[in-house]
């Protein structure tokens, strides 16, 4: 591991997350850009509700979330990229196995907050050696909803969470409060810049509230290659996501 590594996995084992400036510039990032813009115009009309998320389906520059990337062949590729992939196996300690990659935004004056939770209620792995690397699209900052972290919360076990209205975050912490506040650091990003967090750090995001300015990003989740799946805690989290859906209208397929 190289002496920037071993910095950054310093940074990333005391605080829960670590931010890694311009981690892609010039044509990389270009590239990336350009092929979610064709994605989002060619694809995404032809997705299931389940797999792309909206403010409002009735207007499409609402779009809000994407899942399930990997069935495009420029996405399915991105997956094994050289760089991303040893980002995560030095911040996670072992070698990893990206998933599906994802993409998120908040549009312009919307309302919705990211609800405070830890990824890997969602994901059910135990150990939890899983990071979320997420890439900023956009800038990214306080006006229109950037990420903030509870410092050093990945070492407290799991908090208790319930089902939201949310879509795209099906549950939240249920005990966030004043303690958590404190500690939260802003993490505000420049396009190509990168935070990656833990899969038990405590995070979440306020709501849009620029008139005019979109807040995307472009995330991949690696799983270390200890992970194993916790089925009777994915069995309860499939089944509150499913009634979720349900009382929201949203088909599956």
């Amino acid at each position: 591991m190289t002496s920037d590594m071993s910095a950054l996995r310093e940074q990333y084992d005391r605080d829960g997350f670590v931010v890694v400036r311009k981690f892609l510039k010039g044509d990389e990032l270009s590239r990336l850009q350009h092929e979610l813009q064709r994605y989002i115009a060619e694809v995404v009309p032809h997705l299931p509700d389940s797999d792309a998320f909206y403010v409002d389906r009735s207007r499409p520059e609402t779009l809000k979330q994407l899942q399930h990337m990997g069935g495009d062949v420029f996405f399915a590729e991105y997956r094994h990229h050289a760089g991303w992939g040893e980002l995560a196996a030095a911040l996670v300690g072992e070698s990893c196995e990206a998933q599906e990659p994802e993409w998120f935004n908040k549009p312009p004056g919307t309302s919705h907050e990211t609800p405070p939770h830890q990824d890997n209620f969602y994901f059910c792995l135990q150990p939890p050696h899983v990071a979320t690397l997420w890439l900023a699209i956009d800038p990214v900052d306080t006006e229109n909803g950037c990420l903030r972290y509870v410092s050093g919360s990945h070492r407290g076990g799991y908090r208790p969470h319930q089902r939201t209205q949310m879509v795209g975050f099906s549950q939240g912490i249920t005990d966030y409060g004043p303690q958590d506040e404190s500690r939260e650091v802003v993490v505000e990003l420049q396009p190509g810049d990168l935070v990656a967090h833990h899969g038990m750090t405590i995070h979440r995001a306020d709501a849009n509230r620029s008139p005019d300015r979109h807040r995307r990003a472009f995330a991949m989740v690696y799983r270390g290659d200890s992970c194993t799946s916790d089925e009777a805690a994915r069995r309860r989290y499939e089944e509150s996501l499913a009634a979720q859906h349900e009382s929201l209208g949203l088909a599956g397929n």
